[in-house]
């Protein structure tokens, strides 16, 4: 009966702990500033179709400081790789030549997939992204909706929750969301450092946004 006790107590002191934690990662939201003393490792999540095309017209905005980037894309996506080799290729030069990297991990959420699969392939992704992740360590994440940046953003933000980096975590939504946000969007816009919209009715509906107009 003691041990018994014992083991409640231990676990819900973890469980206080754990949340304390989590109140204050979240609580210096924003308040980071990273590569202000040289370059920005980032990691980047691309995603088929539409989003890798505007995320890479994003980072093509984007200086050389921004170096290495690490690429993270569905295991099930047969596009984005190429996109990603075509693009870089255009923009090597001596600074920037082989300064990327392209990993794969178990898709979160298929097209149509139902919510309670969702949940079970959602928590193999994290098992998968985690490790990455860590081993990645990168400075930031960038994201813009694809279902695979929920788990490397709840990564992320574990990583810090755990201590061992504060990673920015920066999403900019897709220009095609113009009155809700993607469903990505609307479970990472607790926990983004900056959570960037692209239509003003947005910014209207989730006022921790940042408007900008048009960035992709």
């Amino acid at each position: 009966m003691e041990f018994v006790v014992a083991a409640v107590a231990g676990l819900l002191l973890t469980v206080v702990v754990f949340a304390l934690r989590v109140c204050l990662v979240l609580g210096q939201l924003g308040d980071h500033r990273p590569g202000s003393k040289g370059s920005v490792s980032v990691l980047v999540v691309a995603g088929s179709g539409g989003h890798t095309t505007e995320i890479l017209r994003l980072l093509g905005n984007l200086s050389e400081s921004y170096s290495p980037k690490h690429y993270i894309l569905a295991e099930t996506d047969t596009m984005s790789e190429e996109k990603i080799h075509s693009f870089e290729k255009r923009k090597m030069s001596g600074v920037s030549k082989n300064m990327y990297s392209v990993h794969r991990i178990p898709r979160s959420r298929e097209v149509r997939q139902s919510w309670s699969t969702s949940f079970l392939t959602t928590l193999q992704s994290i098992f998968y992204s985690f490790p990455l992740t860590a081993r990645l360590l990168p400075d930031l994440v960038l994201c813009n909706g694809p279902g695979t940046c929920v788990p490397v953003c709840i990564s992320a933000f574990l990583l810090g929750v755990f201590g061992i980096k504060k990673i920015i975590i920066v999403y900019v939504e897709s220009i095609c969301r113009v009155d809700n946000l993607s469903l990505s969007g609307r479970l990472i816009y607790y926990f983004a450092d900056y959570f960037f919209v692209q239509w003003p009715s947005l910014k209207a509906k989730y006022p921790k946004s940042v408007y900008l107009g048009r960035v992709v």
